[in-house]
């Protein structure tokens, strides 16, 4: 029924002893609201299939995967039980934050309280019952329904019988029985009852350092809506302390544990800090180059009404200031200026040659205008195809990429109309003999003299032309190099300063077992310096195997400890050397991209395997898992087939059972009263519910042999062979004579290994691998290992597919997409230029001497700083593509108008590129400057950014030393193709062509440098 749901991407399932798990992920297009209607109505046409005998109806939860809790809540107490908190947590905290606005669920993680009832076989045996007869007793004994009402001639009474029994006590004084002599047989006669818990396997333990472990402990775990800001929940949340505090008793010490809105907080407030610290760095270097703290307000002012407008526009948009929105702004911080800063050079480069400022001013509008659109709309060009970039990562980075789209465009609209106000109105006159400003003293000789000397080694450069050939196939063998070399991963793990964790023992481990690793666990992490707190969880079957333990850990603020990633080496070391046990730790990153596939706590990445053959896909499993042992770059990999479960078969003698008149229903109902732990009875209460529990004593279920002491009643009547300790018949409380036979008699055992658990990916048997890798391995070597791995095994079982799932499947999608998008973030530039430009040369002119190089140059930078190419990486390659592109654009717009003038080729591009060098360097600068921040990586989770940074650096250095020799180059080359070749097709014509004899034709064009 699933199956048929429209919209359905992948479906796993997990099927452990009585508890089926579906897990349903559907396409971003699809509603939730609307999957969840799909879903409800499947489970309604398959519930006429289910076994009638289900314990209660299917259910299930909408969630989103890559939400984590925004607040984890702490009650502890020495003297409650662990039921007495749990129902303070429940119907005191929980309900009360449930109604918060944003809030979607609490989950509790503590032990709901329940009476159990654990009975003696033996005793029952004595008194002719079985555990069928006992939970019919308890059932009957006990029941919550109305009566109905007296209606009198004037008054109206409801009637309230008080059948339900809700204490252990009211339970020990049911009569299930009675004896032949009539006396009443009560359930403490053949049972222990008491108030208990629902599941007594689940072992919790927390802990706070400086404070001592509590005796009883529930943790609440607050989750928001979908939409929902985190921050303004947690703060909602936080907010209501003071009131939740005082409705709590003062055995009960409430206390925050984690509140995640506080890494978002930090994460925004660091962003925050490199905005500022990228706008006071741009400013310096605009003072630096111009001298005046006049021409240094007019960029200072456009850059925050660039940004006005671009929160402006957000808001309209519906986006929220975010981590990444907030990343794109800074980003955007070292470009937004670079309109501005052309304009205001090139009007005080006017003025400085004699002209008045107002006059400067108008005559650079018309010259420099064409320019900043050109420079405006191809770097906007590059996000496109960001934009559109389909599925998961699409969506995330949607956002980003609109974000720093319209900043570009503010920064095109400010720099066209306020820029050129501002300059009219501020700027001071520069004729010859003015009184020069103290900086501008300083460093304006300084600045003439680096031009001059770019103007020499210019020169030369053109004399020897023939070097851009090997320099550019230098680049175009390092960009091979690095793109096959450099490590490859999704995301950097960053420091979030919190920790997910499994340790996992020998399946079939006992619950006893468990606990005493637990404890063990719970002393490794205690004795660590860098652990503020922790939870352990074992026995929590819904999220695992009863043989694995569940841990969180909340490390010390960051300058109090190591990086992440060396305290989590320390503790694998650590817990390793617990004998029995394996661990697991995975580092939770900010910025978290998950499916509902996989498993975060089991491992970050995640390797599935299916087939519609059960057997080849375990055979797959054994040989791949063989072969991945082998990887060194695993911090850990396991996989969720479990085989080696020790399993007790009960083989039903169907002919025997049959002689003696017992039904295989009656057997399988006697062994789910005895073992199962189901409930018979659910207690309703008005705040609460709970459960009655129904087993047989501790003792009697720890051996196989205990299943000789059960016994199973005949349906024949008549006198039997053996009944009770005694012998004889007893009389139930119906009267009726019964004969019980002991359950060995019709049944036998044998002890066999199988699976914990099966599952399904999309209805075909699968096993899932979760790996973690060391440091400084890159995702893109072990997937390429796996692949590998799982080849040289393919072809024996040619059923079993294997396929990359979460984390690791939207990094494959992205770096096989990368070259494409590149491409086509090149092609739309391209494209733009040529309109622009009328010419299909100068956009090469403009792109490929600086795409190139910058490439190059910000992989290099990663390769130096032991870095990898990540999602942040890609993205400043992006950035990299439209920021040194503007270079190229300034001196061509310069060259040509000098053409059209009349200059000759040379000429006119030498003097292009002087006149341009003092806004190349402002505006290259300024980029820096807005990206050094991020590349030294201040801040809590700075490190996962610090690739974005490096990226921009390194490639805006290196590209900027080569762009300013080989751009001059390949425009006159290129000029001199578009006149001999492509002029002489009518179609392909420049527009800046001119007819033979015509003004800037002739001898005016020579050929270009080194072609001879």
């Amino acid at each position: 029924q699933f199956l048929q749901i429209p919209g359905l991407d992948i479906i796993t399932s997990n099927s452990t002893q009585s508890n089926t798990q579906f897990t349903l992920q559907f396409v971003l297009s699809k509603s939730i609201t609307d999957a969840a209607t799909d879903v409800q109505a499947a489970i309604q046409r398959a519930t006429g299939k289910l076994p009638i005998d289900l314990p209660s109806p299917p259910t299930f939860t909408k969630t989103n995967p890559n939400d984590q809790a925004v607040y984890l809540l702490g009650l502890m107490s020495d003297t409650l039980t662990d039921w007495d908190l749990y129902k303070y947590a429940s119907t005191v905290v929980a309900q009360r934050i449930n109604i918060l606005p944003g809030v979607s669920q609490v989950n509790i993680y503590g032990v709901q309280g329940a009476i159990r009832i654990k009975a003696d076989p033996s005793a029952l045996a004595a008194r002719g019952l079985t555990m069928d007869d006992l939970a019919s007793a308890i059932k009957a004994g006990t029941v919550y329904s109305g009566a109905g009402q007296f209606d009198g001639a004037h008054r109206t009474f409801v009637l309230q019988p008080n059948g339900q029994i809700d204490k252990a006590d009211g339970y020990r004084n049911l009569i299930v029985a009675r004896n032949p002599n009539g006396s009443p047989v009560y359930l403490r006669d053949v049972s222990d009852v008491m108030q208990s818990v629902q599941d007594e396997r689940l072992s919790r333990f927390f802990w706070m350092r400086g404070f001592n472990p509590p005796g009883s402990v529930v943790v609440l775990a607050v989750s928001r809506q979908a939409g929902a800001n985190a921050v303004e929940v947690a703060n909602s949340v936080r907010a209501l302390f003071p009131e939740l505090r005082a409705s709590l008793p003062g055995s009960i010490k409430f206390t925050p544990i984690f509140d995640r809105s506080q890494t978002i907080v930090n994460s925004a407030d660091e962003v925050k800090w490199t905005l500022v610290i990228a706008f006071v760095l741009v400013v310096l270097v605009i003072y630096v180059f111009l001298g005046r703290a006049t021409d240094t307000l007019i960029p200072a002012v456009a850059l925050p009404m660039s940004l006005l407008l671009t929160v402006a526009v957000m808001y309209m948009l519906n986006f929220s200031i975010n981590n990444l929105t907030l990343m794109a702004l800074t980003l955007a911080t070292g470009f937004l200026v670079d309109d501005a800063i052309v304009f205001l050079e090139n009007v005080v480069r006017r003025a400085e040659h004699g002209e008045s400022i107002l006059k400067a001013t108008f005559n650079s509008a018309g010259e420099i205008s064409f320019t900043i659109l050109s420079m405006t709309l191809s770097l906007a060009a590059v996000f496109i195809p960001l934009v559109f970039i389909p599925g998961l990562l699409g969506r995330i980075f949607r956002e980003f990429s609109v974000t720093i789209i319209v900043a570009i465009l503010a920064s095109g609209l400010v720099s066209l109309t306020l820029t050129p106000l501002m300059c009219a109105r501020i700027l001071g006159e520069r004729k010859a003999g003015h009184k020069r400003a103290w900086m501008e003293r300083h460093t304006s000789n300084f600045i003439q003299g680096v031009i001059a000397a770019y103007g020499r080694l210019l020169d030369k450069f053109l004399d020897r032309a023939w070097l851009t050939v090997p320099i550019l196939v230098a680049c175009i063998l390092g960009l091979w190099f690095f793109f096959t070399h450099l490590p490859f991963t999704l995301l950097p793990p960053g420091d979030s300063g919190f920790v997910r964790g499994l340790f996992i023992a020998q399946e079939g481990s006992s619950p006893a077992q468990m606990r005493d690793f637990q404890a063990k666990v719970n002393e490794k992490l205690q004795a660590d310096p860098s652990v503020g707190q922790f939870f352990t969880l074992t026995g929590f079957a819904s999220r695992g195997a009863l043989s694995q333990g569940l841990m969180f850990l909340f490390l010390k603020p960051r300058s109090e400890r190591p990086p992440v990633d060396q305290i989590i080496l320390r503790l694998q070391k650590s817990l390793g050397s617990i004998p029995g046990i394996a661990a697991v730790l995975t580092p939770s990153p900010v910025l978290q991209i998950s499916v509902g596939a996989t498993s975060q706590t089991q491992g970050q990445y995640a390797y599935t395997i299916s087939g519609i053959v059960p057997e080849d896909v375990y055979a797959v499993a054994g040989q791949l898992m063989a072969k991945l042992q082998q990887f060194k770059g695993f911090a850990s990999v396991r996989s969720d087939y479990y085989h080696d479960t020790p399993n007790l078969r009960i083989d039903i003698n169907r002919d025997r059972a049959a002689t003696y008149g017992v039904s295989t229903s009656a057997i399988q109902s006697l062994m789910r009263n005895a073992y199962s732990q189901n409930y018979v009875y659910l207690i309703k209460e008005p705040d609460d519910q709970y459960q009655v529990i129904l087993e047989v004593k501790d003792k009697e279920r720890a051996h196989p042999e205990d299943l000789d002491d059960l016994y199973v009643r005949s349906n024949t009547s008549g006198n039997f062979s053996a009944s009770g300790a005694g012998g004889g018949t007893i009389a139930t409380s119906t009267g009726n004579m019964a004969n019980l036979i002991p359950l060995r008699v019709v049944t036998s055992t044998k002890e066999v290994i199988g699976p914990q658990a099966v599952n399904h990916l999309n209805q075909f048997t699968s096993v899932t691998f979760n790996f973690n890798l060391l440091p400084n391995v890159a995702i893109g070597d072990a997937t390429k290992f796996i692949e590998d791995a799982f080849a040289q095994i393919h072809p024996q079982h040619p059923t079993v597919q294997g396929i990359f799932q979460g984390e690791t499947l939207v990094f494959q999608q992205l770096f096989r997409s990368l070259p494409m998008l590149l491409l086509a973030a090149v092609f739309v530039m391209y494209v733009i230029l040529g309109i622009l430009y009328e010419s299909y040369v100068h956009p090469f002119t403009v792109l490929f001497p600086a795409i190139v190089p910058a490439v190059v140059g910000g992989l290099a930078t990663l390769w130096i700083f032991h870095s990898v190419l990540s999602l942040y990486s890609v993205i400043g390659l992006f950035l990299l593509l439209g920021i040194v592109k503007k270079n190229g654009i300034m001196v061509v717009d310069f060259a040509l108008q000098r053409i059209d003038e009349g200059w000759d080729l040379r000429s006119a591009i030498h003097e292009a590129s002087i006149e341009r060098f003092r806004p190349i360097m402002m505006t290259t600068l300024a980029a820096l400057m807005g990206a050094i921040p991020i590349a030294l990586g201040f801040g809590q989770d700075a490190a996962s950014r610090r690739p974005l940074g490096l990226v921009i650096v390194g490639g805006l250095i290196f590209s900027q030393l080569i762009t300013l020799f080989v751009t001059p180059v390949i425009y006159l080359w290129l000029e001199w193709f578009q006149e001999h070749v492509l002029d002489k097709v009518p179609f392909l014509r420049s527009a800046h062509y001119h007819e033979e004899g015509g003004p800037g034709r002739g001898q005016l064009r020579p050929e270009p440098a080194g072609v001879h």
